[in-house]
């Protein structure tokens, strides 16, 4: 085993560093709110990385499922991530996904955001709404 294998690694900064979440903050909050699970149990952003375990993330309305391989400590090319993590997500996941995003409204108004103004009602029409 080499010295990177045998070191310690926080689960927050490899699943940033594997690039399953965008930034390491977001990985510590899904920690935190429960969202990662390592084999099967709930992990903080501190649980110590060891090369075998299983570990499901959920990031956005996807659930990722990768187990480790190799311990990362700085954030790799994309090219470089399956050396580490073997995304065993089932392809089910990602097609729901796309699904979901091809089902989408075209023209999203957030809740309590109130009456349209003029302007949006202008572009409302344009867009025939």
């Amino acid at each position: 085993m080499s010295e990177k294998e045998l070191g310690k690694v926080r689960l927050d900064k490899w699943l940033w560093a594997a690039r399953v979440y965008k930034t390491r903050s977001q990985a510590a909050q899904a920690c935190q709110a429960g969202r990662v699970q390592v084999d099967d149990r709930r992990a903080k952003p501190a649980h110590q990385v060891r090369p075998g375990e299983l570990i499901r993330a959920r990031v956005g309305r996807l659930t990722r499922t990768v187990r480790v391989l190799g311990l990362l400590e700085r954030r790799v090319s994309a090219k470089e991530v399956p050396q580490y993590a073997e995304d065993l997500t089932p392809p089910e996941e990602y097609r729901r996904l796309r699904e979901e995003k091809r089902l989408e409204p075209l023209f999203h108004r957030p809740k309590g955001k109130g009456r349209p103004t003029k302007r949006d009602r202008r572009l409302l029409d344009k867009l025939g709404f």
